[in-house]
């Protein structure tokens, strides 16, 4: 893989749903390391736009290529794929009935094939990191709202992945749990995780991102640095969503 090349690149990509048509020609290239925040009204097509990127849904026209690689349609190529791009849902998505260790060594020892030893070690490593290690034999339904979505994180890394998606992580948490799990998303960004945030969330946007993407209709409206897209929006949709969020 060349140095300098883009480990995301989506070219003229094309999805509908039945008469709807959820992204219209979109087109976005993403470098290894760099984390982009889209942002946008409801029903633009970000979390769409999120999910074509692992082939949660697949697209109708254009092409994704990942790390050099078109995304595969199917079989043990898209396994591949899919545990090189971890992703973190809007709800947690952790097996109820395994525990939180459970649920973050499970991918490790299945599908990376590690020793379920190393796995553990690493696991608890990473609920270290996130700040829930004194939770790793509970049961998701005993953790907080906010300490399943940092189970949901450690789970994604502990598959070594070479890009995070992250699906609206903090909109099913209440208020006060929101922080906690934007400082962890916030950490990675700074050890250089790529990262691609569909989120409501304006303050880790300026403060975490190195570029904003704008949707609105399906479309990628604008893209510009967070100060810049802060300061100064070109297009008339993203200074008119600007000016109902961020008043409020």
């Amino acid at each position: 893989m060349a140095e300098g090349e883009p480990l995301i690149v989506l070219d003229r990509v094309n999805k509908h749903f039945g008469p709807l048509h959820v992204l219209q020609d979109v087109s976005l290239s993403i470098d290894r390391g760099e984390v982009v925040v889209v942002i946008g009204p409801s029903g633009s097509g970000k979390s769409t736009l999120c999910r074509t990127i692992n082939r949660l849904e697949p697209i109708n026209s254009g092409t994704i290529t990942f790390d050099g690689q078109e995304l595969p349609a199917e079989g043990r190529a898209l396994a591949r794929l899919r545990s090189d791009v971890g992703m973190v849902f809007q709800s947690f998505n952790l097996f109820a009935h395994k525990t939180i260790l459970e649920n973050v060594t499970l991918g490790p020892i299945k599908v990376r094939k590690e020793k379920p030893a190393e796995a553990r070690e690493r696991a608890m490593a990473l609920l270290d990191r996130v700040g829930i290690a004194n939770q790793a034999d509970k049961y998701p339904a005993m953790l907080s709202g906010g300490q399943q979505q940092r189970a949901a994180i450690a789970r994604a890394l502990a598959m070594r992945p070479k890009a995070m998606l992250f699906d609206e992580p903090t909109s099913a948490l209440d208020p006060e749990m929101v922080g906690e799990v934007l400082d962890v998303m916030t950490s990675l960004a700074a050890e250089g995780m790529t990262m691609v945030v569909v989120t409501h969330e304006m303050g880790f946007a300026r403060h975490a991102a190195n570029r904003v993407v704008f949707m609105a209709d399906g479309q990628l409206v604008e893209q510009a640095a967070p100060a810049e897209f802060f300061a100064n929006p070109t297009s008339d949709r993203a200074k008119d969503f600007l000016s109902k969020i961020l008043t409020h």
